[in-house]
């Protein structure tokens, strides 16, 4: 076997053989890992070139005579001054079955694995059954690593055969059979982490919308502050999440063969539900955070960092520049709006709500993935705000989801038939519209806030979301800029 070439990788500017002094199970590994380090979906790449890898903690979680698991934290230091911190499995095995051949790394350059193969750990059975059982908190606790500490919901004997899930976004999950789903947290960082935080908190509410809080992975031992490394969960068996789902829909529906009659088009049904789940979710976020009265000082807050994320983002994204005079009318209009008493109450919210967070089950929807967006600041993800913010990320996915069905259908080449592509873009609009407008009835529904009843906040939140959407296009998919600044274009003219 030959370890993979490796794909296209961010730029470098050091030799991995002059790294991790002082790291003696690290140093072997690192001529075979630095480049695939800088291939993995969950690397910084916006972050400039890679000056320096600084290794914090290494530990054996687990080894016998034919394989070992390896957990490390590490430092990667950019041209930018930028630091990432970041999370590694690592498996090693002097030969790899074929199984794993696609997780594989390289081969350890020395040390006392020299001539091992290295490999994605997340890929092996084994080794994550391993991490599972040999890490709950009081197993050896002397020992410096990681930990697992267990709530109690979910109890790790109902854990079944591990397996890594596809769909590589910035952190990496492995479900164990139909019962447990971990989640690892690739760029951990200290202090307290949103999503164990909410999902602790929704647990011993009782509010059943989302999966129970099994236990978290987090940092033990001196020298390294607390942080959580990952997030033990329930697995919850569904059809779908929200975005697959959805953009099947609209793609029958543009090309002229929805499921239902055209004027309510084929997901309606769905989004005023998940519009009801939404607001069931944010009353039990009030029940157990609370409510936060807006203040003068708090709205001057919140739209001082919509104006910040405005004024960065025109900066990295010149053509944003046409839209910066009229977001900044929208944010004036909503502080205006809020100094008359015409806003409502901040609260604790999902804080990155969109199709792909939610997962339709026999039970309904349920609600998933409460880090807030990975762009914002830690301690700013838990900050209270408007309950409407999530709404207006969640409008904006059925944006999202209906260019996605038109690229769909153009790619594949569709015949266009008696639907011709000016045609295929109005019914795409039309299904966003639809879509839109139920899932703000089914929220209204729910007996919390009726979002119709405050347009000038939706409106600014919404414009706020097309803006970081349009950093992250600018940076990851410029031919898709145009989807974010259309919606700028919509928002700012009264549409």
């Amino acid at each position: 076997m030959t370890a993979p070439a490796a794909a296209e990788a961010c730029p470098t500017c050091l030799d991995a053989r002059t790294l991790a002094r002082g790291d003696e199970l690290l140093g072997a590994l690192l001529p075979a890992l630095l480049p695939w380090l800088t291939t993995r979906r969950w690397y910084a790449h916006a972050a400039g070139c890679l000056t320096r890898l600084t290794p914090v903690r290494s530990t054996v979680v687990h080894e016998d005579g034919s394989a070992v698991l390896l957990h490390t934290l590490l430092d990667a230091h950019h041209s930018s001054g930028a630091r990432h911190r970041y999370q590694l499995l690592l498996g090693l095995r002097p030969a790899v079955p074929a199984a794993l051949a696609p997780a594989v790394v390289g081969r350890a350059e020395g040390g006392r694995w020299a001539g091992w193969w290295l490999y994605e750990a997340t890929e092996d059975p084994e080794l994550m059954t391993a991490l599972l059982h040999r890490l709950p908190a009081g197993h050896d606790s002397t020992a410096p690593g990681p930990r697992l500490t267990l709530t109690g919901a979910v109890p790790l004997t109902a854990a079944g055969t591990p397996r890594p899930l596809s769909a590589e976004q910035s952190n990496t999950s492995v479900a164990y059979g139909d019962r447990l789903l971990l989640k690892l947290v690739r760029q951990p960082a200290a202090g307290d982490h949103p999503e164990t935080d909410t999902l602790r908190a929704l647990t011993g509410h009782g509010y059943r919308g989302t999966a129970r809080l099994a236990g978290w992975l987090h940092t033990e031992g001196p020298g390294l502050p607390a942080t959580v490394l990952g997030v033990l969960t329930e697995y919850l068996p569904n059809e779908g999440d929200g975005w697959s789902l959805a953009t099947a829909h609209a793609a029958r529906c543009v090309t002229g063969s929805c499921p239902t009659v055209p004027a309510t088009g084929g997901f309606t049904d769905d989004a005023r539900a998940l519009g009801a789940e939404v607001a069931a979710l944010h009353t039990a976020l009030a029940e157990v955070f609370g409510h936060h009265p807006t203040t003068g000082q708090r709205v001057t807050d919140q739209v001082a960092r919509m104006r910040r994320r405005l004024r960065e983002t025109v900066r990295e994204v010149p053509g944003l520049e046409p839209y910066t005079g009229r977001v900044l009318r929208l944010y004036d209009d909503y502080a205006a709006v809020a100094e008359r008493g015409g806003a409502p109450a901040s609260q604790r919210i999902h804080g990155d709500l969109h199709l792909g967070q939610v997962l339709r089950t026999p039970d309904g929807w349920k609600i998933i993935d409460f880090e807030g967006e990975p762009s914002r600041p830690l301690a700013e993800r838990t900050l209270p705000e408007p309950a409407l913010r999530d709404v207006a990320g969640m409008l904006r996915s059925f944006d999202y989801a209906a260019q996605e069905a038109l690229d769909r259908v153009r790619v594949t080449a569709v015949p266009d038939g008696p639907v011709r592509p000016l045609h295929r873009a109005r019914r795409g609009y039309a299904w966003a519209v639809r879509n839109r407008r139920a899932f703000i009835a089914g929220y209204a529904s729910a007996g919390g806030l009726d979002p119709r009843v405050h347009p000038v906040l939706l409106r600014a939140l919404e414009a706020d979301k097309a803006v970081y959407e349009a950093r992250y296009e600018a940076e990851h998919r410029p031919d898709r800029l145009a989807v974010p600044l259309a919606a700028l274009t919509r928002l700012t003219s009264g549409r």
